[in-house]
């Protein structure tokens, strides 16, 4: 980007929204200035202009997010053709399994859940739209890192965390790039159990006519009594024509 196009302060701004999660719901300037790589008196300028457009509250020295950040994150599903397009494959896809069903997409190394439709009874074992974790936790994101570089994948893996939410989550890289690998040959994915007891991922790539990776397409499934290899006979051929059928629309 040319110097003279780039508009100062803009992207420190966003630093400070971004700044706030799950661990960080309110923060002091000191605090905010930690996460975001600033000053602290810099810092409690952008919290102070953020909290004057609306968009914080503060309450004593700290500051909170507002609802009005979600017109901000909102208004690419507002305004974005991708989900728009999506919803109607992806609703059939529901009436034929009884299964929520999910596209999402890589954002710097998170995976981002973009598209949705659910099923009610398995809504508990889902993900909202917006929603972001981790890739290596869910199976549409292990679908997606098999189609990146594999070095950069190894790399990725051999630095980030990884933390148990179930008994049975991988805590070895090694495992990890495993399902990966498997992934990239079969050309899809399927995780248990790794973020939620009783909960299985199947997921594939979806491709423009191209052949150029758009997302991933997904199912979130409790388990029952239904085995792995019944689960994928029973979703992943319904996956793979729904794919099929998008290939000219992406």
């Amino acid at each position: 980007m040319k110097e003279h196009e780039w508009i100062a302060g803009l992207d420190r701004g966003l630093a400070i929204l971004e700044g706030f999660d799950h661990a960080h719901p309110r923060m002091t300037a000191t605090q905010a200035a930690a996460r975001a790589g600033l000053t602290r008196s810099a810092a409690r300028r952008y919290l102070l202009t953020l909290e004057h457009l609306g968009y914080l509250y503060r309450d004593g020295k700290q500051f909170g997010l507002t609802p009005r950040v979600l017109r901000v994150g909102w208004s690419y599903f507002e305004s974005a053709e991708l989900p728009r397009l999506l919803l109607p494959f992806l609703q059939r896809v529901t009436a034929r399994l009884s299964e929520s069903v999910y596209v999402s997409v890589m954002d710097n190394w998170e995976l981002v859940f973009i598209a949705r439709n659910g099923a009610t009874h398995v809504m508990t074992t889902g993900f909202v739209l917006g929603a972001r974790l981790k890739p290596h936790l869910a199976s549409p994101g292990i679908v997606l890192l098999a189609h990146e570089d594999p070095g950069r994948v190894r790399e990725w893996l051999a630095h980030v965390p990884l933390t148990a939410y179930t008994p049975y989550t991988i805590m070895n890289w090694e495992d990890v790039y495993a399902e990966v690998e498997q992934a990239r040959i079969r050309g899809y994915a399927v995780l248990e159990q790794q973020l939620q007891i009783g909960v299985r991922g199947i997921a594939i790539p979806l491709k423009n006519r191209a052949g150029h990776l758009v997302g991933a397409m997904s199912v979130s499934i409790p388990m029952g009594a239904e085995s792995r290899d019944s689960a994928l006979a029973r979703v992943l051929p319904v996956l793979q024509e729904t794919a099929n059928g998008l290939l000219n629309h992406l």
